[in-house]
């Protein structure tokens, strides 16, 4: 029992190095922002598989196995469990039974969380992943653990596909709407409660995770294996991350920047909370629809017929 219970120390000891919990990493400070993350957690944070990277769409392949998704609970008005202010995001955790499956996905995968990432303000851009160079206002995380791991992700970080993420870019609504969509209006109006590091409230049911990703095409996206995108970079993840985007008008974005703080009331608003662009990886989508195609080559075989006629 006595072993028993030293080897149970020993786990629990190496559990904060695993998650980065010891790195003193942050997005705000020279001496512990994203530029100095390959030396103080060198374990991954300098590797060759590292997110999130810019989307070159022209050099993406064709890959007709990535099929769409199946998404379990995403429905579930009572799924949102708690928003907590971590000091670096904001993070909303899920009950359980949410998950995924499909989308070349090796097995179904659990969703865990789903958390942000912002600049300052909707007119300065702050998504990790970049579409041919562009950055978007915000980008919105959901993590995903193989059903396999049972939610384990000490296990998951140390599987090279262990971790599914999906990625949504968040863009200004057209127009001078305010307070839309509604489903945004309610995630934020829980930033009051907590705007200090740590702070954290259980949400009320009410908002669906399909009502957050309102106006997206989740069968169009992008797909590469990449990493964790804070400390420790475990190059652990299958990320997707779609084409379109979510619409959410602009006073709902700028309250991120100007309601949560990074600690306590004398620090600094938490903005910028993005990692820069990494080396490129390989990028694979869907590939063009036939019917496009066969349309496009329809349309030119008519124009040079037409012409032949005309010369006759």
């Amino acid at each position: 029992m006595k072993r028993l219970a030293l080897t149970a120390l020993a786990v629990c000891a190496l559990l904060p190095s695993v998650f980065g919990v010891t790195v003193d990493w942050c997005y705000h400070r020279p001496s512990c922002n994203h530029s100095t993350w390959p030396s103080i957690a060198p374990s991954h944070c300098n590797g060759v598989r590292q997110s999130p990277i810019n989307i070159d769409t022209a050099s993406a392949k064709p890959n007709s196995s990535l099929i769409p998704f199946t998404f379990q609970n995403y429905s579930n008005t009572s799924a949102l469990k708690k928003i907590l202010n971590t000091g670096r995001t904001v993070k909303v955790y899920f009950e359980s039974g949410v998950r995924i499956s499909g989308g070349d996905l090796s097995e179904s995968y659990d969703s865990l969380q789903f958390h942000l990432h912002w600049g300052n303000g909707s007119s300065v851009p702050g998504s990790e992943h970049t579409v041919d160079g562009k950055s978007y206002p915000m980008e919105l995380h959901i993590v995903n653990c193989k059903s396999s791991y049972e939610k384990n992700t000490t296990l998951a970080i140390a599987d090279p596909s262990g971790l599914a993420a999906l990625g949504f870019f968040i863009e200004v609504m057209p127009g001078n709407e305010t307070g839309q969509p509604e489903a945004w209006r309610v995630l934020t109006s829980y930033l009051t409660n907590i705007k200090y590091g740590g702070d954290s409230v259980l949400m009320k049911p009410g908002i669906s995770l399909d009502d957050l990703l309102v106006g997206v095409d989740r069968t169009k996206y992008y797909r590469y294996h990449g990493s964790l995108t804070t400390p420790n970079c475990n190059e652990a993840v299958v990320w997707t991350v779609f084409k379109d985007s979510i619409k959410v008008s602009k006073d709902l974005i700028d309250l991120f920047s100007t309601t949560v703080h990074v600690s306590n009331s004398s620090s600094p608003f938490m903005i910028n909370t993005y990692r820069s662009v990494q080396a490129a990886q390989e990028v694979t989508t869907q590939p063009a629809s036939r019917s496009s195609s066969s349309t496009t080559c329809y349309s030119l075989g008519l124009m040079v017929l037409s012409l032949a006629l005309g010369k006759i």
